[in-house]
């Protein structure tokens, strides 16, 4: 690279110490049966010690940190179920980014489902500012349709629990929420619990669409580039998800401005204005985010843990050279080069740049493959929100709050 800093981009890992494990059997989950995916070749041998091991743990805290070069250094941990691995091993996490990263500025986030949170998980979180992701979507009813546990019964109950504790011992958390088949008929009641109810300040909302293809190895869900395969039902319609998100952004748009931060909105304004979205989806290139699982297998992205799309181990492999590597560079490229002339061309594609490509299996309207699944859906939201982002954008030229569009009421 023509620069004295060729490393000088981010370095970003979504690390899953208990790999696709999950205490939970969502029935929309796309990461379930990657286990059946996972290379055996560095299986734990130690009955005791399941998951990431130990040495794995600071091999990759020691690489993490040595090749940002940048101050802060951000640790995601994810799942499957990430707390499915005990306290003590993040305590050891812990001591092992102060170790290798006393002159960083070292953070941490959790995905959880909130099940195993316990007043002395919510003291260590608490203690070492952890932010904390809690999915949960929406209304008892809306979230208990889906995400069930292994003995098919709910889980909204004990979710709202862990968020209970979370508020007791003034734990940092967000809403991380799915939109599907099912939610998506009641959006004002979706978001009202999240504003009403939870109080929460920041909701990010992620639409479920997957797509069913029987494998001979267990798994159940196709690829991208599988052919004819039908939509599962749980999965939101294009049409569903434009509605579903209008409807929340008029709520937003009049009321919660600048009080309540919904990622979607975040992200078109982002848009708007020309800067960088702060979502991979919404973004020109992907590759800004591998993952690696618990035996140091690292992929491209978490939605693409396939065997082609894996780009190394780290026990074999560097991470500059897996992550800034040819085939991560072609990765992150795709995004935009395959882009269908249609795409190119549409007046939205400053705000959502094809969005997800996971998602592109249609054909436009001239047989070019590549068209997005939900693309009719961003076009009536993109088109219901204009007039508002429009507004918002000059007020933020003008140094004035976005906040102000809400006086338009």
């Amino acid at each position: 690279m023509p620069t004295a800093y060729p490393y000088a981009r981010p370095l970003y890992v979504m690390a899953k110490p208990a790999g696709p494990l999950c205490n939970l059997r969502c029935q929309y989950c796309y990461y379930l049966e990657k286990q059946h995916l996972v290379n055996s070749k560095f299986k734990i041998q130690n009955s005791k010690e399941w998951g990431m091991s130990s040495s794995l743990l600071e091999q990759f805290t020691r690489d993490y940190i040595q090749l940002q070069q940048t101050p802060d250094v951000l640790f995601t941990w994810h799942g499957g179920e990430p707390m499915l691995k005990p306290l003590s091993f993040y305590r050891q996490a812990v001591r092992l980014q102060q170790y290798y990263g006393r002159s960083k500025r070292i953070s941490n986030s959790i995905q959880t489902n909130g099940l195993f949170l316990t007043p002395e998980w919510c003291q260590f979180l608490h203690d070492e500012g952890w932010l904390v992701g809690i999915s949960i979507d929406g209304t008892q009813e809306q979230h208990d349709a889906y995400r069930i546990d292994a003995q098919g019964q709910g889980t909204f109950e004990r979710v709202m629990e862990g968020i209970r504790m979370l508020n007791e011992y003034g734990v940092e958390w967000n809403a991380m929420a799915t939109a599907n088949h099912h939610n998506a008929q009641d959006p004002i009641a979706f978001y009202r619990f999240f504003r009403d109810e939870l109080h929460c300040k920041y909701l990010q909302i992620s639409p479920v669409v997957e797509r069913i293809r029987e494998h001979s190895d267990g798994r159940h869900l196709a690829q991208l580039f599988d052919e004819d395969c039908p939509i599962a039902p749980f999965s939101i319609r294009p049409e569903e998800w434009g509605h579903f998100m209008c409807a929340i952004f008029d709520e937003w748009v009049r009321h919660d401005v600048g009080e309540m931060f919904v990622q979607l909105f975040d992200a078109t304004l982002a848009g708007w204005m020309g800067v960088e979205p702060g979502v991979c989806v919404y973004a020109e290139e992907c590759g800004h985010a591998a993952v690696m699982e618990k035996n140091g297998d690292v992929y491209s992205c978490d939605h693409f843990v396939f065997p082609q799309y894996k780009l190394g181990n780290i026990r074999e492999n560097g991470l500059p050279q897996m992550l800034y590597g040819a085939k991560q560079n072609r990765f992150s490229r795709l995004k935009k080069e395959a882009l269908p002339r249609q795409c190119r061309e549409c007046q939205w594609l400053k705000a959502c740049h094809g969005e997800c490509p996971r998602l592109r299996f249609l054909h436009t309207a001239d047989g070019e493959p590549g068209l997005n699944y939900l693309c009719a859906g961003y076009r009536i939201f993109f088109q219901h929100v204009a007039p508002y982002m429009d507004y918002m954008r000059q007020e933020l030229l003008a140094g004035r709050s976005a906040s102000g569009v809400m006086k338009l009421f």
